[in-house]
């Protein structure tokens, strides 16, 4: 699927958020969104510390910080990792798509608990969306979400996304929903973008 565009902006902000690469300074935060309880409800459950750990050990940020649609959203005023924000290619190989051939733009978020409520993962996913629809041609752009987190699921409505299949992976139900993406090029969310 690499041969597939996908954003190339390495920087993008809004009124209270930054969208950037990830760096050393993050992995507390990046340690923490993997092993909360809350944050991994639905995502299969928290991972062992030590195994996240290890991984940043062994990989560091590179592993996650060189991936184009791979970004840390943080504070803008501080700089403070509130949580991850992907716009990737969703692989051929797993299920849940609208083209037979797979390889659409899939979305992903996940924010720190405490972050949860004030309306960040909208701020950021709207300014990711909008900077994609404008450097991409229109194309769909994915949601899968368990079906149980409604809050991802009202996140995603939110954000325009509609319901489009249910199918089952990972022992649950998912649903898929979907949008187009130049729908995002009259939002408004972003300040600024580099």
């Amino acid at each position: 699927m690499s041969a597939l565009p996908t954003l190339s902006a390495t920087e993008i902000t809004t009124d209270r958020l930054r969208l950037r690469t990830a760096r050393d300074a993050d992995i507390d935060g990046l340690i923490e969104l993997q092993t909360d309880p809350q944050v991994r409800a639905h995502l299969g459950g928290p991972r062992p510390r030590a195994v996240v750990q290890q991984y940043f050990d062994a990989y560091g940020i590179g592993a996650i910080a060189g991936t184009p649609g791979t970004y840390v959203i943080a504070d803008r005023e501080t700089d403070r990792l509130i949580g991850t924000l992907v716009l990737d290619r969703r692989s051929a190989d797993v299920p849940g798509h609208v083209a037979e051939e797979g390889g659409e733009l899939e979305l992903t978020y996940l924010l720190r608990h405490g972050s949860w409520g004030a309306g960040l993962a909208f701020e950021a996913a709207t300014a990711l969306l909008r900077a994609a629809a404008g450097e991409l041609p229109d194309q769909p752009v994915l949601v899968v979400t368990q079906t149980a987190n409604e809050r991802s699921f009202e996140l995603a409505t939110r954000l325009g996304f509609r319901r489009v299949d249910t199918f089952e992976a990972y022992d649950a139900e998912q649903t898929l929903a979907v949008a187009d993406l130049h729908s995002f090029r009259a939002r408004s969310a972003v300040t600024g973008s580099r």
